[in-house]
Formats: structure tokens, C-alpha cells, sequence
């Protein structure tokens, strides 16, 4: 594998720069004085930003846009490898290096480099522990895939020794990074386009466990079954998170929500009580997501102080439980969720927010997710009031497997649950308009784009 100077600042190119991910990438190598160039489908405010520091961007991706004088080609698992780009790049002999590979890269930069890992929660667990570190004036380099408030963005270029980035295990990408220090919230089945079955999973978070040097730390979720198979002869410290105080060195105890369905609780170290939480975002998940935040900041030597109000000041990130308006006295609220784990956790922090009705508008993800998990998929959307159900969003895929919106219409119903499919967005909210009663609780909820559903009922 090709090794960057990151002292010796050269010509770089990436292929996809308008990704989330990719655009952070290129954003943190502008700022460290590398020449810039990139190429993506269209134009966005992405990368509008990049070109405003100076980044040249292509709208196309030809192989004109491939020049001898390049360094280097960074470029995503989505990008084939018969992509006219990657193919010039090959003519002339550029390195080439897939965007996990240049992230690990990045990482050996920082002596505090952490990496967020688990199959949920990886966004929002980034988001709070960067809150609390920005509290506590550390100053990080922050890579998130979400939009953050707090950093305008999802990126943040930081000049002190700590990083953090989510930890993605799909296509292995994670198994490139190198953190200091790793945090495993949890291990599901997901993404079985590429593995093989939940073994298949857990070895790879295994493995990603065992990338942790001696000197650092890795925080994982004691609730994971056979917790054992990811800590055991591990040489680096293990803290535990978790449910049960007597497999946990962090628990919660205490939990309490108000009318908004947000959190709060006394913090458990070893079984004593340390101190009182109070969250500003909804539902039982933060809970934990929180504690290995806390966790993940001690092991940095962060206040308690600034750990206490960097989790009061954590308000959430685009699209996780976000509240997007009112129509009609009908509240609209949009959710990422687009696993059976993701989808249970937002429906019960939905049972606590103040509602007569909850709609579930649910849009599947991919048609492998689907296909596998379809009966867990019908067991906790039948927990909603009522679900309307949109056609599946292809992302990456074909559908060469025969599944469709309909099938998991029928596991639905055949459950005792209340739902419905249509084919359109503007069938979807024509139904909405004449069936949601004020009061009522709306949820858009998937990974594609049926947030546009509830932003065109409110106007935008």
C-alpha cells in the first residue's frame, strides 16, 4: 500500500469528493496545505464549500480529469473499478487508495485517533462525544456522517492531537483505521449483501477490536452476547458499558424521561453513584450511547463538569428523532432508522412523546436488508399505530431477488399490525392529509429519501 507524507504536502484526487465522508477527507487535507482536485455526479453545497477553500471539482468523472502531475487517487468502495478515472489513474501509474485506507492513513496523525464502531448509533455517538470534547476545549478534528449543528457541518479541522471519525464496518472498511482508541456500541446482523451472517459480523468487529495498541482503550457495550469472544486476550485496557452494573464499570440507574421523551439518570461507576445525567435528546439508545461517551471522555481525563454540559448542550443531529414541523396540529418528526434494532428503539422513544396516533411512514433500505431481516422488519413496525409503507430505495442495488414493499405488507398484516403501501410520495401524502387527526404523531423513517415526504406536507 501506497504511504502519504503528511509532511510533504502533494497533489491529491478523489474520486466521489461530494460524499460525506470523502468531502471531510479532502476538506482535512486543504487545511494541511495539499492541492486539492475532485470529481462527482453534481453539484451540492458540499461541494460548493470545497471549491470556496480552494478545491478544483469536475462534474463528471471522465478520465480528462486524471493528470501525471496527480500524487495520488483516493476513491470510495462505490467507485467500480472499471471507472474511467481509477482506469487513467492505472495507465499512468498513480497510487491508488480506497477512502478507508486514506482515513487510517489521516488517523496515525493524531496520538488520540477514535473510531466509533457498531451497527447503530455510530452517528449520534460521534456527535456527543465531539460535543463534550468541543466543551472541554479540545480542540478535536471531527469527522461525522450527519450534519452537526454544533460544527455547521460534518466536518470539523481541529489542531490539537485528537480525532475522532465513525468506524463503519461495512466492506471491512473499518479493519484500515487506526484508532487509539475504539468504541463498540453494538454487533447485529446488517449489511449481508457483503457478509455472510451475523458470525461473519462479529468476527470482523473482533478483528477491529485487536487494531487497539497496548496503550490505549477500547469501550464496548457489555449487553453484546458472549461479550468474552471481543475482549479476551485483548492487550489494550477494556472498559465496559452497559445495562447490568455487574458487568459494567459504566450503568445507568434511575432512568427517568420527561414529556419529550428525553432522558435522565444517575451515572454509575463500579456501582457507586458519580453523577446525574440530564440528556437533550430522546429515547432509551442515548442512554447508552451516552455512557460510552462519558466512558470514551474520563479515559481522555475530561471533567466531569464538561461532560455534564456537553451532553446537556448535544441537541441531536439531522435526522435522528428531529423534529421538522407541525401541520394541522399534527406533529412530523424524520428518523434515519432503517434496521429492526434502529426502527424498536425509535417507536418506544416515540410511545413516550406526547401523541394520540402514531404514523410510521417507512421506506426500506436496499433489498438484501429487506429480504433478510423481513420478519424482524414486520415485528417492530407492527408496534406503530398505523404504517404506510413506501417502495423500497435501491441505494447501491438491483433488485435481482424478487422482494418488494408488498411482501413486507403481507408479514405485517399477517402479524395483527395496521399498515398500507403506495407506490408514490404523492399518493403516500394524499393519505396522510386525509387520515392523520390532530394530535396525531408522524414519523418518516428510513436511510433513502422519504424525509422529502413530511418536508413537502409542511412546505418545503
Amino acid at each position: 500500500m501506497y504511504n502519504l507524507d503528511f509532511d510533504a504536502p502533494s497533489n491529491l484526487h478523489f474520486t466521489g469528493i461530494g460524499g460525506i465522508s470523502m468531502s471531510a477527507l479532502a476538506e482535512i487535507m486543504l487545511s494541511r496545505g495539499f492541492s486539492v482536485t475532485g470529481s462527482d455526479t453534481r453539484e451540492s453545497e458540499i461541494t460548493d464549500h470545497l471549491a470556496s477553500l480552494g478545491a478544483k471539482i469536475y462534474y463528471n468523472q471522465t478520465a480528462d480529469n486524471i493528470s501525471s502531475d496527480i500524487d495520488v487517487l483516493i476513491y470510495t468502495a462505490a467507485v467500480k473499478q472499471n471507472n474511467p478515472e481509477l482506469t487513467k489513474a492505472k495507465e499512468l501509474g498513480i497510487p491508488l487508495l480506497t477512502r478507508a485506507e486514506f482515513l487510517g492513513q489521516i488517523m496515525l496523525n493524531y496520538p488520540m485517533a477514535i473510531g466509533v464502531a457498531g451497527t447503530h448509533g455510530k452517528t449520534t455517538t460521534t456527535s456527543m462525544l465531539s460535543q463534550i470534547m468541543l466543551e472541554a476545549d479540545t480542540d478535536p478534528t471531527i469527522l461525522v456522517g450527519g450534519i452537526m449543528p454544533a460544527i455547521h457541518g460534518n466536518t470539523r479541522v481541529g489542531h490539537s492531537d485528537k480525532m475522532i471519525t465513525e468506524a463503519c464496518e461495512y466492506t471491512n472498511s473499518f479493519l484500515s483505521f487506526k484508532p487509539n482508541m475504539a468504541i463498540i456500541l453494538n454487533v447485529a446482523a446488517d449489511h449481508l449483501d457483503f457478509f455472510k451472517d451475523l458470525d461473519d459480523i462479529r468476527h470482523s468487529f473482533r478483528k477491529y477490536a485487536e487494531l487497539v495498541p497496548a496503550d490505549g482503550c477500547l469501550i464496548i457495550n457489555s449487553d453484546i452476547e458472549n461479550l468474552d469472544y471481543f475482549t479476551n486476550e485483548l492487550t489494550c485496557k477494556v472498559i465496559t458499558v452497559g445495562s447490568n452494573p455487574d458487568k459494567s464499570i459504566y450503568s445507568p440507574a434511575n432512568i427517568q424521561y420527561d414529556e419529550f421523551a428525553k432522558g435522565s439518570y444517575d451515572l454509575l461507576i463500579n456501582g457507586e453513584i458519580a453523577f446525574h445525567v440530564s440528556l437533550n435528546v430522546t429515547g432509551e439508545h442515548n442512554i447508552y450511547n451516552s455512557l460510552a461517551s462519558i466512558a470514551a471522555s474520563h479515559f481522555m481525563g475530561i471533567s466531569d463538569k464538561d461532560i455534564i454540559s456537553g451532553l446537556m448542550a448535544y441537541g441531536g443531529t439531522d435526522r435522528r428523532f428531529q423534529y421538522k414541523g407541525k401541520i394541522g396540529d399534527v406533529t412530523i418528526i424524520d428518523d434515519y432508522a432503517h434496521h429492526p434494532d434502529e426502527i424498536i428503539a425509535t417507536i418506544r422513544t416515540a410511545k413516550h412523546y406526547p401523541h394520540k396516533k402514531m404514523w410510521v411512514v417507512f421506506q426500506p433500505h436496499t433489498y438484501t436488508r429487506t429480504k433478510a431481516l423481513l420478519s424482524e422488519f414486520a415485528e417492530v413496525l407492527k408496534e406503530a399505530d398505523s404504517v404506510v409503507l413506501a417502495d423500497i430505495y435501491a441505494a447501491r442495488e438491483k433488485n435481482t431477488i424478487g422482494i418488494s414493499s408488498k411482501d413486507l405488507l403481507n408479514e405485517i398484516q399477517k402479524l395483527g399490525g395496521s399498515a398500507c403501501y403506495f407506490p408514490s410520495f404523492s399518493e403516500i401524502e394524499n393519505f396522510l392529509l386525509e387520515n392523520c387527526a390532530p394530535g396525531d404523531l408522524l414519523i418518516t423513517m428510513g436511510a433513502g429519501d422519504v424525509v422529502k415526504i413530511g418536508e413537502h406536507l409542511l412546505g418545503n
